[in-house]
């Protein structure tokens, strides 16, 4: 088993930043693919950003081009998301997600790819 647990979520401005953390324990190893989604109250999750296991790879929804950056620390098993430029539609409660995966640069963006999920946390952003 894999736990993820998320942090950094919060109250901010419109056009303020934040960033959000994943931090993965237990049977982990360096083989995973990450990412992150986000649920807005009466909506469907939706995938936010991807990362590969090798972090050569990534994936964005075109919502957050340009103002989000996933990464992540192989040697720390955690992934981040700096959010940038906020805006009210950004809020959501945001979740990291993970799966076992080989192929270095490999994503996943549909949520029935990923076998582990946080709990998420929360990002209102007020305009």
């Amino acid at each position: 088993q894999v736990q993820l647990v998320e942090s950094g979520g919060g109250l901010v401005q419109a056009g303020g930043s934040l960033r959000l953390s994943c931090a993965a324990s237990g049977r982990t190893s360096s083989y995973y693919a990450m990412a992150w989604f986000r649920q807005a109250p009466g909506k469907e999750r939706e995938l936010v950003a991807a990362i590969s296991w090798s972090g050569g790879s990534t994936n964005y929804a075109e919502s957050v081009k340009g103002r989000f950056t996933i990464s992540r620390d192989i040697a720390k098993n955690t992934v981040s998301l700096q959010m940038n430029t906020l805006k009210p539609e950004d809020t959501a409660v945001y979740y990291c997600a993970a799966r076992q995966e080989f192929s270095s640069g490999r994503t996943y963006s549909q949520t029935q790819s990923y076998v582990y999920w946080g709990q998420g946390t929360q990002v209102t952003v007020s305009s």
